[in-house]
């Protein structure tokens, strides 16, 4: 494996990646679609997240209210960065804070899928690798989630799910991250 090539499609490590989690609030989650199974990975994601010290970042857009609580409450240590555009990194608190951390990676999560996640993702690249966390990313319409996520593939974002991430940063089974990460997986 030395000596080998490294590029954006390789494995990731958590060392290198952090997680960004954009828009779970309150007065958005009722309308997006598949809101339970989003919400649910989310959560996975931030439990991950603490077992194997992957730092997280959690926006809010202004004016439609709080992270949901069940999120809040996994993320309980992360204040949310508010913010008024799309892009995240149209944002100077985000920016500073993604810089403040330091790794290469953004692992995406959150809502909506066309509109903050992709606006993020796409302007990230080529400066970031990417990777979209695809069964914890949606829009207020199922076809509005599958145009983000094609076209964040096309500019070179990884699509990825909640589990493979999870295996991916594990690497292999019996570790006590394993141990502590096989509830979230059954």
């Amino acid at each position: 494996m030395c000596g080998i090539p490294r590029n954006t499609y390789d494995l990731i490590t958590g060392n290198d990646c952090v997680l960004l989690v954009i828009d779970v609030q309150e007065r958005l989650i009722p309308v997006i679609s598949e809101k339970e199974k989003i919400v649910e990975n989310v959560i996975r994601l931030l439990k991950f997240a603490k077992i194997v010290d992957i730092p997280v970042v959690l926006t809010e857009q202004i004016k439609l209210g709080n992270t949901i609580l069940d999120v809040q409450k996994e993320a309980s240590d992360t204040k949310a960065i508010g913010k008024a555009h799309f892009n995240c990194f149209f944002c100077d608190e985000f920016v500073d804070k993604i810089k403040q951390i330091d790794r290469k990676t953004l692992v995406i999560a959150g809502v909506e899928s066309h509109i903050c996640v992709a606006q993020t993702a796409i302007y990230a690249l080529p400066d970031f690798n990417v990777h979209i966390i695809s069964d914890a990313v949606s829009s207020r319409t199922s076809e509005n989630r599958h145009i983000a996520l094609e076209r964040m593939k096309q500019a070179g974002a990884v699509i990825s799910s909640t589990e493979m991430f999870i295996y991916e940063i594990l690497q292999k089974a019996g570790t006590d991250a394993f141990k502590a990460t096989l509830q979230l997986v059954k």
